[in-house]
């Protein structure tokens, strides 16, 4: 099967996983995770109409958006060090992966050099587990507090990844606490902080994380095939 092939196969999934939850599919961006992926596929999802394209690692991703000159949208979805931001500053229409302020400081620094701002989101591990990055669940109301402070940084919403199942509805629970946290935060109505964006559930659990609330899913595998 063609990636163009895959990529209508996941917008329909979509399109059916909103409407079970009374959504509009159009609330839903799908992210197609490119990382590792030679730059003839994601030309080939380019053509298929796919614009937003996430990427984990900092070189490949300035290298990749220094070849293809098509009118793509860059999102970094994996850990940061903040040595590494000067490079991504300009490229990246948003950061998934802030879990801590001194990153987002730094982020605010390389942007405010261009005289931008970074739309960022708030990377929460919903679940404790020591193997993953984000801040705590009883953090993030600070996290976001302190960040929107910062004079080129907009929160816009939180990220998770939760632990992995087999079975997508063992991912639900989580789905549903980062929801539920997004709504707590947005009750604070912190000055220029929004709560608009959910970036939760990847190819084995999309369609669970749209019926709880998800508004950006980072699909790759189910997009491109196995690695």
């Amino acid at each position: 099967m063609s990636i163009a092939q895959r990529l209508n196969q996941i917008r329909s999934r979509i399109g059916d996983a909103a409407a079970k939850a009374g959504r509009d599919p159009h609330a839903i961006r799908l992210v197609a995770v490119s990382k590792t992926r030679p730059l003839e596929d994601i030309v080939e999802a380019c053509r298929a109409g796919q614009i937003i394209f996430g990427e984990n690692y900092v070189q490949e991703l300035a290298a990749k958006a220094a070849s293809i000159g098509d009118p793509l949208e860059w999102h970094f979805i994996g850990h940061l060090q903040s040595n590494k931001v000067k490079y991504l500053a300009g490229l990246v229409s948003l950061v998934h992966s802030v879990d801590r302020f001194s990153l987002a400081e730094e982020i605010s620094r390389q942007w405010g050099r261009l005289g931008r701002s970074c739309d960022v989101l708030v990377q929460v591990n919903i679940a404790g587990e020591a193997t993953k990055s984000g801040t705590t669940e009883t953090g993030a109301l600070q996290l976001v507090r302190d960040i929107a402070l910062l004079p080129n940084v907009r929160v816009r919403g939180l990220m998770t990844m939760p632990p992995f199942f087999d079975d997508p509805e063992g991912a639900r629970p989580y789905f549903a606490e980062l929801k539920r946290l997004s709504d707590l935060i947005a009750a604070e109505a912190i000055p220029g902080v929004e709560m608009g964006e959910l970036s939760m559930g990847m190819s084995g659990d999309f369609e669970a994380a749209i019926q709880e609330g998800a508004t950006l899913v980072r699909v790759g595998t189910a997009i491109f095939g196995e690695r």
